[in-house]
């Protein structure tokens, strides 16, 4: 069916906008607060959220919508997106919301739900929400509304299991590591969890002001990371997105390692300890080829998914692997985590630099990635891709590439935009097929 709230990670929205209202978040609240109240026991939902200044409207419009509904609510202020999912579980609520647009700039916000069991809710679920959101809820009798209140130890919480992710046996003294926490949720369960295991910590994008987040900073934005990685002689640098559930590196020397190169490296590491389950990991089309050719070398495979963290979950668990994500940054490792974690994923890239004793540009730097170029065509309304100009375009732009390269085109789920990425060995080729591909579409969509 289709779909009027739920994207692709949840409601997402530009604020004070349909659908992230005030008035929507509030039905959001009744309706998930009625599709959870499940048994007889006393229901409750935990919420957190990041840093943007909607932050506390919409936080408020839920708590209405879920007290209405006759659930207790925990609210945990400005913690990870993961760090929500992992407390959902441990405190064995009902279920959790996290209020983010992840990377998003600041005047957009979103509302993610996790099940009990901390996982993302699957599109059955959202999709009886939605009908609940569209429909009419019962209230609660004036004695059964619920309660709401504040936790003061979710961040010593999350901050523990974090660090009980990384080895027993290692510590970061005397390592130098700046973190850019984006002025995002992780502003101060990052920097703390690295100082608390011995590293000299230069933390930078932990001055939220409600308007700040992304801006200039984080895993979107490493500019500043590399720079200051370079400037203070640190052996690594950490960035962040808002909602601290994406991790882009920086090595000594100020280049950018992605997804694609840390998850080649927490695959191999775990190889070799005898830890990775299925025997490869699992990525999204938008990995590089390079990542693919690479693991086949060393004896590992790579499963394909559709974009997005929730497919790369799905093939997991349905796979049995433990190590999976996007080439954006989205690192999933479930012996830890049921969703991305960009702080766990860092303190295994950390605990990979140590063991090695060399620096992280000699460490993180797996594979020669080929030549990829992304691009996004913006368009008003219409189907370009369904055009027979655009499709003949791509079809023969599949017959240049042939098994030298690969083209990937999809719309995104998000906005109106239509992102066409090829890749292959031959970088002027790949830019001569994607400029060919993004004026047809362009074309078919004026």
């Amino acid at each position: 069916m289709a779909r009027k709230y739920f994207g692709t990670d949840g409601i997402r929205g530009l604020t004070n906008r349909s659908p992230m209202t005030a008035e929507t978040a509030m039905r959001v609240g009744m309706a998930a607060g009625a599709y959870f109240r499940r048994g007889g026991h006393r229901h409750r939902v935990l919420i957190g959220k990041d840093t943007r200044l909607s932050g506390y409207m919409l936080e408020s419009a839920l708590v209405a919508g879920f007290t209405s509904v006759g659930m207790d609510v925990i609210m945990t202020g400005p913690m990870p997106t993961p760090a929500v999912a992992m407390l959902t579980q441990s405190m064995r609520a009902d279920l959790g919301v996290m209020i983010s647009a992840s990377h998003n700039p600041y005047a957009d916000n979103g509302i993610k739900l996790f099940g009990p069991d901390g996982f993302k809710l699957s599109d059955e679920a959202e999709e009886e929400i939605e009908a609940l959101i569209e429909g009419e809820v019962p209230l609660s009798d004036a004695g059964d509304i619920g309660r709401a209140r504040r936790i003061d130890d979710a961040q010593g919480r999350y901050i523990h299991f974090a660090k009980a992710t990384f080895p027993e046996d290692q510590r970061l003294d005397g390592m130098k590591v700046v973190v850019d926490c984006a002025n995002g949720a992780a502003y101060r369960v990052a920097p703390s969890a690295l100082w608390e295991l011995g590293a000299d910590v230069v933390a930078i994008g932990v001055e939220p002001n409600g308007r700040n987040i992304n801006d200039r900073v984080g895993s979107t934005a490493p500019q500043t990371l590399s720079e200051t990685v370079v400037a203070s002689g640190a052996a690594m640098g950490i960035a962040l997105d808002g909602d601290a559930d994406r991790l882009i590196v920086v090595d000594e020397r100020g280049q950018v390692v992605d997804g694609d190169q840390l998850m080649a490296t927490i695959a191999t590491a775990y190889a070799r300890q005898g830890k990775l389950k299925g025997g490869g990991l699992v990525a999204t089309v938008m990995s590089n080829l390079g990542l693919e050719r690479h693991l086949a070398a060393q004896g590992m495979g790579l499963v394909r998914t559709k974009v997005g963290d929730r497919h790369v979950l799905e093939a997991m668990r349905a796979r049995g692997y433990n190590v999976g994500g996007e080439q954006s940054g989205h690192i999933i490792l479930s012996d830890h985590a049921t969703t991305g974690d960009g702080l766990v994923a860092a303190l295994q890239v950390l605990a990979e630099v140590r063991r090695a004793g060399a620096p992280a540009s000699e460490v993180l730097h797996r594979f020669e990635p080929l030549p990829q170029l992304l691009r996004n065509v913006r368009f008003g309304g219409g189907k370009p891709l369904e055009a027979e100009a655009v499709k003949a375009c791509i079809a023969e732009a599949e017959a240049e590439l042939a098994a030298r390269g690969r083209l990937v085109i999809r719309p995104s789920g998000t906005e109106p935009v239509i992102r066409v990425m090829a890749e292959g060995e031959d970088r002027g080729q790949v830019e001569r097929v994607v400029t060919r591909i993004c004026d047809a579409v362009r074309k078919a969509a004026a």
